[in-house]
């Protein structure tokens, strides 16, 4: 499985919130467009992505997943939930910060996993985060 975001099924495991922070060498203008685009994702998050509405559909490997946007706020967050899970509380969350003396920005990235998955979905973030990086020459 190359890319693909691995989705939880509702099996009584606890789950956790995981919180990322990445150093971005890029304007939040240019990082918000691949956060937040059918375009910019398939550039680093998955294979392809199609959008209708407020649904975006990812591809990988010839598999596909559906999210829902739930909030999105230009060049400062994106919220999605997959619409196949069944627990409603667990998104996954990109917020853009620039610190207001050095101009550094950083993305922050917020997930969920089941606790025996925390590990895999922290190192899965890297790799796309890595993605990301190489694609904005960062």
């Amino acid at each position: 499985m190359r890319k693909q975001r691995l989705h939880r099924q509702n099996n009584m495991a606890e789950i956790k919130q995981i919180e990322l922070e990445f150093p971005i060498n890029a304007s939040p203008k240019v990082l918000y467009y691949r956060l937040s685009t059918a375009s910019g994702l398939s550039e680093w998050f998955a294979d392809d992505v199609n959008v209708k509405g407020s649904i975006f559909t990812f591809f990988w490997d010839g598999n596909e997943q559906k999210a829902e946007l739930l909030h999105k706020k230009d060049n400062k967050s994106v919220r999605f939930r997959w619409t196949d899970s069944e627990d409603d509380e667990s998104y996954f969350e990109f917020r853009i910060s620039q610190d207001d003396l050095t101009g550094d920005v950083s993305l922050m990235v917020t997930d969920f996993a089941e606790e025996d998955e925390v590990q895999d979905t922290r190192e899965l973030w890297e790799k796309q985060v890595a993605e990301l990086k190489h694609n904005l020459g960062s």
